[in-house]
């Protein structure tokens, strides 16, 4: 496989620190190339969701350097990836819960990574950062880890209640502020002419899935120049409808 990628992120209109970080890494190996793109949301005071995502990208980009080679070396599998995965995200998880209690804050954030090695896709979640697919179709590949997505779940309010619901960013499970945080992982096959977007939730909240796709859609990605003013251009539109948050998008084609 091959790939083209592009990222955007911008502070927003309301905060004055960036507390989204993120990953993007494209490399050659000798099974062909490798993509990994990582994003992560990070909360508590100014600075301090900073710190924690940016732990986490950290971390994240050291296993990609020094890890996923050996693995790939030995034969590559999912199941070896998620093991390392689950283990820095536990491991992160306490050290960043320690620095918060010795410190008097409560600071953590989500993460959303995505590998593609070969045609194999592999995702893990904490929190509410998503993954969509877009192909023929727009589809959100991952379920929000949020008290408002549990409710709809249940039925105890509708999909329609829950865009309303002031709940909505109150988070199930983050790494750094939960006492245990337990990742969810998605597989697939990935295909010429994929795409997988990657974001924050404050690049979602003002905007529709259809102009996502209407901007964003696989035939229309000819270039990586296109790619990035795309996503730039819908980040602007999010600034225009008054998003406060953060803004981050990452967007990977397959080709």
């Amino acid at each position: 496989m091959k790939f083209m990628a592009a990222v955007h992120s911008d502070v927003g209109i309301f905060k004055k620190q960036n507390q989204d970080s993120l990953c993007l890494k494209i490399a050659d190996t000798p099974s062909g190339q490798v993509a990994f793109l990582v994003v992560c949301d990070g909360m508590g005071g100014l600075k301090k969701g900073e710190l924690a995502s940016a732990t986490i990208i950290r971390t994240m980009s050291e296993w990609f350097e020094n890890s996923l080679p050996k693995i790939i070396e030995s034969g590559y599998e999912n199941e070896k990836v998620k093991t390392d995965w689950e283990n820095i995200i536990k491991e992160q998880n306490e050290i960043i819960n320690e620095y918060g209690e010795n410190n008097h804050l409560q600071l953590g954030t989500t993460l959303t990574a995505l590998l593609v090695v070969g045609n194999n896709l592999l995702i893990v979640q904490v929190g509410d950062s998503r993954v969509y697919k877009l192909s023929d179709t727009i589809e959100q590949v991952t379920e929000d880890q949020t008290v408002v997505q549990r409710d709809i779940k249940l039925g105890l309010i509708t999909p329609e209640e829950g865009k309303k619901d002031p709940r909505q960013n109150v988070l199930l499970q983050c790494i750094g502020a939960s006492s245990v945080v337990v990742p969810e992982f998605t597989e697939g096959k990935v295909s010429v002419g994929d795409e997988y977007l990657l974001c924050s939730d404050g690049f979602r909240h003002k905007i529709t899935d259809n102009e996502i796709y209407g901007l964003l859609a696989s035939n229309l990605m000819t270039n990586e120049a296109i790619m990035k003013k795309s996503l730039v251009d819908l980040v602007e539109l999010n600034k225009e409808r008054k998003e406060k948050d953060n803004i981050t998008a990452m967007l990977l084609k397959v080709i």
